[in-house]
């Protein structure tokens, strides 16, 4: 299955590189994000290898879901896509955007894939470990070497998201007494702690299940984990809450190795 992944993830990233080349026209969904052609046609990509590959497994895709499409995944096993998470960061040019898949089993990330294609890296977790890709912008693999998440220095080196920073995780990050923090974009921050190159990334502001599942299955695999505020590792397939919206996360922290 992480095969599959790996070459869906490669081909959503080859539509996406088109696009980011000859620039897109930006949209506004009703929860005021952007979403581009980028994200739509590399979902599009996606779901039809999925759907050839792994017909017997449901899939919950951001902009289906968006469009209303969510189909049932009552028997706790399902896929989680994110065709182009960082969209800001697309449309504003930095490169630090990632095609996401996972699968998750029981509320489990517990396979999944981040591919970055204008930086050339890739990242893949399973039950077996975790690994980094070097790709070409042929989306072709160079190599591959297995990560390993560090133990948490103190004091611990922190990441933060570029576009969504709030007072908060200012806070959080004051109290842990951080000695360096990197703001970087979309999932890629997962995979920093996965390899070993960061301890801890708190995220105070809102996310959807389908922003971290992919970069958490790769954290769990690398030995970090992502737990809530009350300290249980974060699900997925939340849903039917009177207080969230379907598929929100709450406040959440992952780690390296503790």
């Amino acid at each position: 299955m992480l095969d599959i992944f790996e070459q869906a993830a490669l081909a959503a990233g080859r539509v996406i590189l088109d696009i980011y080349a000859r620039g897109c026209s930006v949209q506004t969904k009703p929860d005021d994000s952007p979403v581009t052609e980028a994200d739509i046609r590399a979902e599009e990509v996606i779901l039809a290898m999925l759907r050839d590959k792994l017909p017997d497994v449901p899939v919950v895709a951001e902009e289906q879901v968006a469009a209303g499409v969510v189909q049932d995944i009552s028997a706790g096993r399902f896929l989680l896509i994110d065709p182009l998470d960082g969209t800001r960061e697309f449309i504003s040019r930095n490169g630090e955007f990632t095609v996401n898949i996972a699968l998750i089993e029981d509320g489990v990330p517990v396979a999944g894939v981040v591919y970055a294609p204008v930086l050339d890296i890739a990242y893949l977790g399973s039950p077996d470990g975790a690994w980094k890709l070097s790709v070409d912008q042929k989306q072709r693999v160079l190599s591959r070497h297995r990560i390993k998440a560090r133990p948490v220095t103190t004091p611990p080196v922190a990441m933060a998201s570029r576009s969504h920073q709030d007072a908060q995780t200012a806070a959080y990050l004051l109290e842990l007494g951080v000695s360096e923090c990197r703001n970087i974009g979309s999932s890629l921050k997962f995979g920093l702690l996965a390899e070993g190159l960061a301890d801890v990334y708190p995220r105070f502001g809102r996310t959807m299940e389908w922003d971290t599942a992919a970069g958490d299955a790769v954290l769990r695999a690398a030995g970090g984990m992502t737990l809530t505020t009350d300290g249980v590792p974060l699900t997925y397939g939340k849903q039917n809450r009177p207080d969230m919206a379907d598929f929100a996360n709450p406040a959440f922290i992952s780690w390296g190795a503790r």
